[in-house]
């Protein structure tokens, strides 16, 4: 009955501890009277403000991402703070007519016909909903610019452990390949351009009311795919939610992706539904597992 995580629960606390690593294609934080415009050169200036001091960041020179390579770096934007091309910046943005964007603050058509987006959200809060400290909690400004798809970031929930343990499974994709990374810390942090973290946000849980921090952790090398089990990782926990927010970064410098799924009720075998549930979603997650041993055995 189930699937049991291959880590040992010491273990996989230690991979899942939160990541400290930035995402390429921060331009700043704790940013408000955010502003996006293109240029005809292919160029992109954000203006906002943090506290009262006023920036204008002009960034170009990347698109879309690459599939991950050891051959090549992620492509990453230029950016330059100085701030003098403001002036001079002759704004050539069309109303924005791209895909839904999580945590969307501006966003536009270029001339060519491109994307360019800025969306803004919590990613370094702490895991378990433990208090905030040493900066974590400030809203990232992110910038990104495409034109071909955005990532797809799938999640499904099941039971393991013969039902013991709430359990998230998924799968983070970018033009139908797994996005992964070659190289990440010992607390699960990437250390190349093509690593992304998963953050996972619970509702209404032991945490308290509204949205908390539950953890993040790593897509695997190289399925994409990743697993999450619910247990006691802090006296308060687990944090069992109504719902989950799963959230990611975009490969390269395209949009950051985000959905929401619900929450499961405790498993029951003695219920026919909960028995079916979880054998129709262990064929689920074999499907899309494949040989990924890091999410289960048989």
């Amino acid at each position: 009955m189930g699937r049991h995580l291959l880590l040992p629960l010491s273990a996989a606390f230690l991979l899942l501890s939160a990541p400290t690593a930035s995402a390429s294609e921060i331009i700043d934080r704790n940013a408000h009277a955010v502003r996006l415009g293109v240029d005809t050169n292919g160029q992109a200036l954000v203006s906002y403000k943090v506290g009262s001091r006023a920036m204008h960041v002009r960034a170009w020179g990347a698109i879309d991402a690459r599939q991950p390579t050891t051959r090549r770096q992620q492509v990453a934007f230029r950016k330059d703070y100085s701030g003098r091309y403001w002036t001079s910046f002759r704004n050539q943005c069309r109303a924005y007519d791209g895909p839904k964007l999580a945590f969307q603050v501006a966003a536009c058509t270029a001339p060519d016909g491109s994307y360019w987006a800025v969306q803004s959200w919590r990613r370094t809060l702490p895991n378990f909903d433990a208090p905030l400290h040493h900066g974590l909690g400030t809203r990232e400004l992110h910038l990104s610019h495409w034109s071909g798809p955005i990532a797809t970031l799938e999640a499904w929930t099941d039971w393991v452990y013969g039902g013991r343990y709430h359990h998230l499974f998924g799968r983070l994709t970018y033009a139908g390949k797994p996005v992964y990374g070659f190289s990440a810390s010992r607390v699960g942090s990437p250390l190349d351009g093509y690593g992304r973290n998963i953050y996972v946000d619970t509702f209404d849980s032991r945490y308290g009311k509204g949205w908390r921090r539950e953890n993040a952790f790593l897509a695997h090398r190289p399925t994409g795919v990743f697993c999450y089990g619910f247990y006691r990782f802090s006296s308060r926990g687990p944090g069992n939610g109504a719902m989950y927010r799963l959230t990611a970064s975009g490969p390269g410098v395209t949009p950051d992706v985000s959905i929401t799924i619900p929450g499961l009720h405790d498993y029951n075998p003695n219920s026919a539904t909960d028995v079916a549930y979880e054998r129709q979603q262990n064929t689920l997650q074999d499907s899309i597992a494949g040989a990924d041993k890091k999410c289960h055995v048989h």
